[in-house]
């Protein structure tokens, strides 16, 4: 469907539709997977007629897309909350578990909805959260270290990799709270190792 004609959910009742899709979707994907989703199911189990789903989505790919987008803007904005409000080593765990929560669901669904993420144009949607992010926080949070490009660029991607990786690799029985320990230990010593060098340069 034309992308002119699709509708936006703009609107109270919209966006109720857009929601119970997305809860559709994400239970089809929990019980059938991906392999069997289809917008019909989805449109099925959603309680709307097709001809609404595609009002909305233009298929199966777009409406993964608007999922995984919507989650990462939660995660991304509850880290800028977090960094806002406790600047301090102690608020990394919720920074990461706001990350690991983003992805709910079965690594198969986390996998599924991580590509979509991905394939809607990396780059793009790398750079999109990266420059959020930046808005964010710029001049409201209490750091007490200068965060360049690049070290901010590591922080806001670090932990999102290690856990697509995680996503994609199942088999390997991975613990979701060690896991989370571990996160926690890679971004503490990072942040450690930025505030000591700040102190040594002043930068």
């Amino acid at each position: 469907m034309p992308e002119k004609t699709r509708r936006h959910p703009s609107q109270a009742r919209a966006e109720a539709t857009v929601e119970a899709i997305f809860d559709a979707t994400f239970q089809l994907l929990e019980r059938e997977g991906v392999a069997a989703l289809t917008t019909n199911h989805i449109a099925q189990r959603a309680g709307v007629s097709i001809g609404t789903l595609y009002q909305y989505f233009g298929g199966k790919a777009e409406i993964l897309a608007a999922m995984a987008q919507r989650r990462a803007e939660a995660a991304r904005k509850q880290i800028a909350r977090t960094v806002i409000e406790a600047p301090q080593l102690g608020s990394v765990r919720p920074i990461v578990r706001s990350l690991m929560a983003a992805f709910e669901g079965s690594p198969q669904t986390r996998r599924v909805l991580l590509d979509a993420l991905q394939a809607q144009g990396a780059d793009q949607g790398m750079l999109h959260h990266h420059l959020a992010f930046l808005a964010d926080i710029d001049g409201r949070a209490r750091l007490n270290l200068t965060l360049s490009p690049e070290s901010l660029f590591v922080l806001t991607h670090a932990v999102a990799g290690l856990l697509s990786a995680a996503a994609a690799a199942p088999g390997l029985g991975l613990s979701p709270a060690v896991l989370e320990d571990e996160l926690v230990l890679l971004m503490e010593s990072y942040l450690s190792a930025l505030i000591a060098r700040s102190s040594r340069t002043g930068l």
